[in-house]
């Protein structure tokens, strides 16, 4: 393939899961791809770095041999209360610990391998399009395509740039959420996912590769500011409260010398396109921890894209036309998975709500059962 062009068929912005799973599909499809990536793999997220089986077989059709890999599996889940309620419970279907530091470079060697030009430590500052094309800036240039995808995350400075609506609205705890990502290595089970609450907020807590397990919460920019902006003293003083947090928090050794942090992440409805780009994984819509698994769905509605970028590059369908199958697909697969993982959201958080809920949920299991698969897929 020319890895130079003078016209891409696929610009991807953002260099996640969905992103790297996208350029990889789109190359064995036979279509020439650029991808930026801000940061220079390896490198660590806030993830919670649990993915549920859903996306294995997925997952072994991109190269990435979990089995040989020896990860944990994990088959358990723990949800803890404020006041030290603890529900545990089977997981129907369950998952693998794996860290993004680790897959995503093992995915952006495939993508490399397979011909996508990846753009490292290249941040992408607008995307234009224009007369059927689109123009797009970077720091190392300008680069034009015919299709592109939008797979930057959370929050991006080209939501920014576009003026989206979410980032818009006025501070609100909807839209205002902190995470928090460690890793550590501690005693505990495993095959167990925990999801451990406190006031305005939720954490967990499952193994990885290497004895090591990912320890990611998210709460309120409030909780932080009530901790004068310390994420220690909001640990100790606000985390810390829930006796199960406290014990990992006292006992575990923390591998980090400092968290790695993200600010300003919103919940709010966000577009599946936007100027004619595929917005995919957290751009299209923030997925909460509470719907089962982020990452898997990321990856799903990568393969959604790909399967119809590949008709509209080869000129079996319009660009309209893949645009509108486009938001039908994502929201016939994710629109109630998002919806259940937001109720379920609204009740974690609050002590006395979330004390009365998992206190109410613990005498019937099939109901658990129930609202976990409600948040889980089928495999794709």
């Amino acid at each position: 393939m020319n890895n130079h062009p003078d016209i891409y068929d696929l610009a991807i912005i953002g260099g996640g899961l969905a992103g790297l799973t996208l350029a990889i599909q789109a190359r064995r499809m036979g279509h020439s791809v650029i991808l930026f990536e801000k940061e220079i793999y390896p490198f660590h997220r806030v993830c919670g770095e649990y993915i549920s089986l859903e996306s294995a077989p997925f997952l072994k059709e991109m190269g990435i041999d979990i089995e040989k890999m020896q990860l944990p599996l994990i088959t358990k889940l723990q949800v803890s209360a404020p006041d030290g309620t603890l529900l545990s419970h089977n997981l129907p279907l369950g998952g693998i610990g794996i860290s993004r530091y680790l897959l995503d470079h093992a995915l952006a060697n495939i993508a490399i391998h397979e011909g996508v030009l990846l753009k490292e430590n290249d941040k992408v500052q607008d995307v234009i399009y224009s007369d059927g094309d689109f123009n797009i800036q970077s720091g190392s240039g300008l680069y034009r395509c015919r299709s592109a995808a939008g797979t930057f995350g959370k929050r991006s400075n080209i939501d920014i740039k576009w003026g989206r609506p979410f980032i818009r609205e006025k501070p609100t705890k909807l839209n205002n959420y902190i995470g928090v990502k460690y890793h550590i290595k501690t005693d505990f089970p495993s095959d167990t996912i925990a999801l451990h609450n406190f006031k305005d907020g939720y954490c967990g807590t499952s193994k990885i590769e290497e004895d090591k397990y990912c320890l990611c919460y998210l709460t309120t920019a409030a909780n932080l500011k009530v901790s004068h902006q310390s994420i220690k003293e909001m640990e100790k003083e606000i985390l810390c409260k829930n006796h199960f947090l406290d014990k990992i928090f006292t006992s575990a050794e923390f591998l980090f010398t400092e968290p790695v942090v993200i600010s300003q992440v919103s919940f709010e409805k966000k577009s599946t396109i936007e100027n004619h780009v595929l917005m995919i994984g957290d751009a299209a819509g923030m997925i909460t921890p509470l719907c089962g698994n982020g990452m898997s769905m990321a990856m799903h509605a990568g393969k959604i894209a790909a399967g119809l970028l590949h008709e509209f590059l080869e000129g079996k369908i319009s660009r309209d036309e893949m645009e509108n199958r486009y938001v039908q697909q994502w929201n016939e697969n994710f629109s109630s998975r998002l919806r259940i993982g937001r109720f379920i959201q609204s009740l974690f958080g609050k002590p006395v709500i979330t004390n009365f809920f998992i206190k109410s949920m613990k005498p019937f299991p099939g109901m658990v059962t129930r609202l976990v698969k409600q948040t889980h897929g089928e495999t794709f």
